[in-house]
């Protein structure tokens, strides 16, 4: 029995994947969920002792696997804030996957490495000495900011959190409205998720800059640590941007970091009618933002930017390892300049990105970023942005000039919260949570739902490159449509 996988030419399998991956993407197979038993049955085996090779192995992914994938592509899903990735960013990953697995060495993926974290600087206005690292997601990109603003806090009293560990008394400023993960950031750093203090938001779900001082002076008069203030630039509910201005002027006051939190909505500010919303964002101590959102990369991109990188390097550098002592020249510096000089990729492991965050081994991200601005340019994304934010702005429109439907918060970006109403329901809460579950499982439209001030609403965020203004229409007609058809099965059971 070989122990050889095929490791031949690709051309040929991905050919073959190509078009079952196309056949996906048409749509038209229907949801995983309603051909459960059988596809479970298929998959359901025993470790296999002998294999079956790739042609068999690409035939059950095509047959098996990929036809009973995740909705999350579609262009009709509309929920979380996750979109499918454009074709560019498939390819792009690819071959980030097959020409450079790490993102270490001299080569040019890794000059894309720090190429397109400048190109995120330069897209997203923002100061020219931010400096970046890629990791997973908005969950670990939230974590490295915060590593570097605890770093920086308790630096300020003498101690260093990356060598000696976390004291006790670091305390983080938030609203309700932020991501639930900078809590779990919080715990993970040490500082524990009930260090993590909520300050109030108005009636649009934006951090009161009055009350955040407040907190504060608390926490200073009871001799605890300051660490930062976390401001949302684009709430996952909603879309609510802070008020970064007043929020900076601020932790300028109290000498505090300030972290944006922009996982979602930092690319909006490429739409100019809403960017003055972001004034202040310049102020920010790091910035984070996910590019497999509005930007259309494969989920697994998120980019932390900081104005001084080497609390990051502070904060999670981990030193030489063993196996790798000796394995590279000292330093850039000793590399020749001249053309003729002989230098191998791995004379220098480049940047030492590793050092900036929590992952050793990591892909070559930044090739699926720069492909995607390349592909489109600035012009192209900021058009993509404003036709979303277009397509919220329409729909609430729809939904106000509706007599059955009631819009809970006019959109800031591209999300848009409403309900299906009648006057004669006294729990639209439990009418609206049927309604909605009705729509998934009709599987053409797929928002989600939030809680806006007690009050449960469907939200569709429009983000997905594949997502257009057919969507908009299709779903207001199918919220109405169901929503008809709920209430009337309701009156007439209640009639029985």
């Amino acid at each position: 029995m070989s122990d050889q996988a095929y490791c031949g030419p690709l051309s040929p399998a991905l050919q073959r994947l190509g078009q079952y991956l196309d056949r996906f993407n048409e749509g038209e197979q229907g949801d995983a969920g309603m051909r459960r038993l059988q596809w479970r049955a298929a998959l359901q085996r025993s470790l296999p002792q002998s294999g079956i090779g790739l042609d068999k192995v690409l035939q059950e992914l095509g047959e098996q696997v990929i036809p009973n994938g995740s909705a999350v592509p579609l262009p009709g899903f509309t929920s979380f804030i996750t979109t499918g990735a454009t074709n560019m960013g498939v390819l792009a990953s690819l071959a980030a996957m097959v020409a450079s697995p790490q993102r270490i060495g001299l080569t040019a993926f890794q000059q894309l490495e720090e190429l397109s974290l400048n190109w995120l600087v330069e897209l997203f206005h923002l100061p020219a000495e931010m400096k970046g690292v890629y990791s997973s997601g908005g969950s670990t990109a939230n974590l490295l900011a915060l590593g570097a603003a605890r770093q920086r806090a308790f630096e300020l009293r003498g101690h260093d959190c990356g060598r000696d560990g976390v004291p006790p008394g670091g305390r983080i400023f938030a609203t309700a409205a932020s991501h639930r993960t900078i809590h779990r950031a919080a715990a993970v750093l040490g500082m524990g998720r009930e260090s993590v203090l909520t300050v109030k938001t108005d009636q649009t779900g934006r951090m009161c800059p009055r009350d955040l001082a407040l907190h504060i002076e608390r926490v200073l008069q009871a001799d605890l640590i300051p660490v930062a203030i976390v401001a949302n630039a684009g709430s996952t509910s909603t879309g609510a941007i802070d008020p970064l201005q007043a929020i900076a002027q601020v932790a300028d006051r109290f000498d505090l970091w300030l972290h944006v939190d922009g996982a979602y909505g930092l690319p909006g500010i490429l739409d100019e009618r809403v960017r003055p919303l972001y004034t202040g964002i310049d102020r920010a101590d790091s910035v984070v933002v996910d590019s497999h959102k509005w930007l259309g990369a494969p989920v697994g991109i998120g980019a932390t930017l900081v104005k001084d990188r080497s609390l990051l390097l502070r904060a999670f550098t981990q030193g030489a390892s063993d196996y790798l002592e000796g394995s590279f020249a000292e330093g850039l510096d000793s590399l020749p300049d001249s053309a003729d000089g002989f230098v191998h990729s791995l004379d220098s492991m480049g940047i030492p990105y590793s050092d900036f965050g929590v992952e050793l081994s990591s892909p070559a991200r930044g090739a699926v970023v720069w492909a995607l601005l390349r592909e489109i340019g600035a012009a192209g994304m900021a058009a993509r942005i404003r036709r979303h934010n277009d397509m919220a702005r329409s729909l609430a429109e729809q939904v106000e000039a509706h007599p059955r439907l009631e819009l809970l918060q006019a959109p800031t970006l591209s999300i848009c919260c409403f309900r299906y109403r009648v006057e004669a329901c006294d729990d639209l809460n439990a009418l609206n949570r049927q309604l909605h579950r009705r729509l998934i499982h009709r599987g053409k439209n797929l928002p989600s739902t939030a809680m806006i001030d007690g009050q449960l609403a469907i939200r569709p965020c429009f983000i997905g490159a594949r997502t257009d203004w057919v969507q908009v229409d299709d779903l207001l007609q199918d919220v109405v449509s169901t929503g008809d058809a709920l209430w009337a099965e309701l009156v007439a059971a209640q009639t029985k």
